[in-house]
């Protein structure tokens, strides 16, 4: 169907990819203790957003486009590392807040936190690359349908990730109902988040294309 073959071993592959431990788990969880349940989901489903600016890119063929052009691959390289080191550095400096908040300052928190996991996804190359050599891989070369099928195919991708992170987001959640009552886990943590933008941004500028 639309010459997408072995769906049975991207799908397995995807949900091993997903599952495996890596930045994306790391801010779930980080925000889940935060935030509890719902900020875990906030950002889940905004790394996924994220992931859709390169699933479509990869289907009408922007990704390639941004690949070929060593300009633009720039830009994008440089503008995502300045926002992942600024976001970072806001985090390490910010005063740890205990999440009591309600009605407007908890959603106001929580579009936050989803536009970081947009952004954060959106405005990473390396992002993209993945998609780029991954998805191909799995569509016959002489379909005529190949924008449909990444696209199909990194839906599938994004939906078990998604699914994976609101799992994370409950246990995480669950586990540090407690922990969210003190003002030095909630500094830890936003520390550690802090570091991890930091350390994301820095791998960022310093990707190359091939």
């Amino acid at each position: 169907m639309l010459g997408i073959h072995e769906i049975w071993l991207f799908v397995l592959s995807g949900v091993l990819l997903n599952v495996a431990p890596g930045p994306d788990s790391v801010y779930v969880i980080g925000r889940s203790m935060q935030m509890g349940w719902r900020g875990g989901a906030a950002a889940a489903f905004g790394i996924s957003c994220g992931c859709l600016f390169h699933v479509a890119g990869a289907a009408i063929g922007l990704s390639a486009l941004l690949m070929a052009s060593s300009t633009a691959f720039s830009i994008l390289k440089l503008v995502g590392a300045a926002y992942l080191v600024l976001t970072g550095l806001l985090m390490l400096w910010s005063r740890p807040a205990l999440v009591a908040v309600k009605d407007e300052a908890e959603r106001s928190s929580l579009r936050r936190v989803f536009l970081q996991g947009v952004l954060t996804n959106a405005l990473n190359p390396k992002v993209a690359l993945f998609f780029l050599a991954f998805l191909p891989q799995f569509v016959a070369a002489d379909s005529v349908h190949k924008p449909l099928a990444f696209l199909t195919l990194g839906l599938i991708f994004i939906c078990t990730g998604t699914l994976w992170c609101l799992v994370l987001a409950a246990f995480a959640a669950k586990a540090a109902r407690r922990l969210r009552q003190s003002e030095g886990v909630i500094a830890w943590v936003n520390r550690t988040l802090g570091g991890l933008f930091i350390y994301l941004g820095i791998r960022v500028a310093m990707l190359e294309t091939r």
